[in-house]
């Protein structure tokens, strides 16, 4: 990537280095269309890699793997996994190669915009119609990796690994890939531009190199190949010094004292399974890990425990990060604690991991109660929290200010990209046990009082007065609209229509903030507008009405819980 990224890049010491690795038997080629400098270079690298071959003579032998599904804006670097992207992506590499065949084509990375299995589809046509040879995924997790597999021949996958990063081993994907016996590639293997100069200062690294007449990212990638059969380490030379080295590094072989040595170094994970031995006494500590998206009402599972003489570990009250919360589990547990609940996001299997390998250290089982909340519903909770403890909605520069101070505050994109990257919890984790709590909100105790909430489009067709006759005249009646830069002033006409054929009051709430992702909670179907109104009228959102006119006012009626009637 970096011979086509870097602003001082040498397209003739690139040559020489994908050249130097040829000579020394390597054989697979790592690239991708978007590599280049922005948007106006795409194709940049392949083309270089096509001329680098045929050069020094190997075309005929390279393997050549490159990707698709990734836009540039700029520099930036956008997923785009669009059927018609990847399709229209893979012509163009086959374009830029000049002639060389694709060996195996991966997705960039998933792209929240596009249902995934949209994606893995359109990967599966590429296959059909030989335009590559093998296909696979890449910067995935292990749920995603298993709905591939359901709707494609996946032959590889593209992950991080390196001695700093042993995410996708305790997220099971290393293991996953080894039942189904698919190629693991890594990348950044020597932990990536930021942290490869490290690895020739680390001290055990140097001393295992010196020992067997290697360089320390010699030992580091000989390492990363020994965890598994199927992995491949790409580790991004850019000299052919270093391609050289690499190529040497896969003849090292590392002894038990060496490994033993590497693991405490880096606190990495070299099992593919963990030990999901339960309590065998009864003073064996019990760790309930709570987990949801946010807004799944994790505190309050949490509380329960707590009620029982259970101490709370939670990342908000603490700070710090999951694997930091872990050690503290750890020395909580080593001091004689023997009941624990902690109580955090844990979207994935590599976070949930060094809890249950914490309390594995102390001969503890680890239970895992996971609120199997819909996102609807967790939104209607972040949303009453917000109003619990402001009175309103903030405006988008409120709340983004809020969610960098405020534990339990964020923006309704932060909340859904949480929804998209959770990893549903599975005994083969090494949890004693798995609960899932399906949702079900506790409707409001003794009399409550109705309301109805009216899309301001319905009151521009003929048919609204028709649906106002179905519902009580005398109840608080809403009118609320999303304008891009809008007034609520632009409401004030059905609301006048509206308030002569009411008795009851009459108000009006508009979201005015600009389209693209939701920057607010306001804007329909999400719940603010309504939800405010309700609580400032004693409202039970579930026993009023919403009239509308379109699948989002549907969908926000389903979220409220109110009954629809459609104009």
């Amino acid at each position: 990537m970096r011979m086509s990224t870097d602003d001082d890049r040498d397209e003739e010491l690139a040559l020489e280095t994908i050249a130097a690795g040829a000579a020394e038997g390597i054989t697979v080629f790592d690239t991708a269309h978007a590599y280049g400098r922005g948007e106006t270079e795409l194709g940049h690298n392949e083309r270089l890699l096509a001329r680098a071959l045929r050069r020094c003579g190997t075309r005929d032998n390279a393997r050549v793997v490159t990707k698709g599904g990734m836009t540039r804006a700029g520099n930036a670097w956008i997923p785009d996994g669009r059927a018609s992207v990847i399709l229209a992506d893979c012509e163009a590499s086959l374009a830029a190669l000049d002639g060389l065949a694709i060996d195996l084509y991966l997705i960039h990375a998933p792209d929240s915009r596009t249902p995934w299995r949209t994606s893995v589809r359109a990967l599966a046509r590429l296959l059909d119609e030989g335009m590559v040879r093998h296909v696979g995924i890449a910067n995935i997790n292990r749920r995603q990796l298993d709905e591939a597999l359901e709707l494609a021949d996946i032959t590889a996958i593209q992950i991080a690994l390196s001695v700093f990063d042993d995410t996708a081993l305790r997220g099971g994907l290393v293991e996953r890939s080894a039942e189904r016996e698919i190629a693991v590639i890594a990348h950044s293997p020597l932990g990536g531009p930021r942290r490869a100069g490290s690895v020739g200062r680390h001290q055990v690294l140097i001393d295992i190199a010196a020992a067997r007449g290697a360089t320390p990212a010699e030992v580091a990638l000989a390492w990363l190949l020994e965890l598994s059969p199927t992995i491949v380490a790409i580790p991004g030379a850019r000299r052919p010094d270093t391609a050289r080295s690499a190529a040497r590094a896969a003849k090292l072989g590392l002894g038990a004292g060496d490994r033993a040595a590497l693991a405490p170094a880096f606190n990495t994970s070299h099992r593919a399974r963990l030990d999901r031995r339960t309590p065998g006494l009864q003073d064996d500590p019990d760790v309930v890990l709570v987990m949801g998206i946010p807004g799944a009402g994790k505190s309050r599972v949490a509380e329960e425990y707590v009620a029982r003489d259970y101490l709370r570990l939670n990342r908000d009250e603490r700070g710090g990060s999951l694997r930091d919360l872990a050690d503290v589990l750890d020395a909580q547990l080593a001091s004689g604690i023997r009941r624990i609940v902690l109580d955090n996001t844990y979207l994935t299997r590599a976070a949930r991991s060094y809890v249950i390998d914490a309390a594995r250290r102390h001969r503890g089982a680890t239970r895992c109660i996971w609120l199997d909340t819909p996102l609807a519903q967790a939104q209607v909770n972040l949303v009453e929290r917000l109003l619990e403890r402001f009175g309103s909605l903030p405006t988008p520069e409120e709340l983004r200010g809020l969610a960098r101070r405020e534990p339990g505050i964020l923006v309704p994109t932060s909340q859904m990209r949480a929804f998209r990257e959770l990893e549903p919890p599975s005994l083969d984790e090494g949890f004693a046990g798995v609960e899932d709590v399906h949702f079900a909100r506790t409707p409001p105790p003794g009399p409550v009082r109705t309301g109805v909430f009216v899309a301001a489009a319905a009151l521009d067709r003929p048919g609204w007065k028709h649906a106002q006759e179905r519902h009580d005249p005398s109840v608080p009646h809403l009118v609320f609209d999303w304008i891009p830069d809008g007034t609520v002033d632009a409401l004030g006409t059905g609301v006048a229509n509206l308030s002569a054929q009411v008795s009851g009051p009459v108000e009006s709430a508009l979201c005015p903030h600009a389209a693209g992702p939701p920057r607010c909670w306001c804007r329909p179907p999400l719940p603010g507008l309504p939800l405010a109104f309700a609580r400032t009228h004693g409202i039970a959102p579930s026993r009023s009405i919403l009239v509308g006119t379109s699948p989002a006012h549907r969908t926000l009626a389903t979220t409220l819980g109110a009954q629809y009637i459609p104009v």
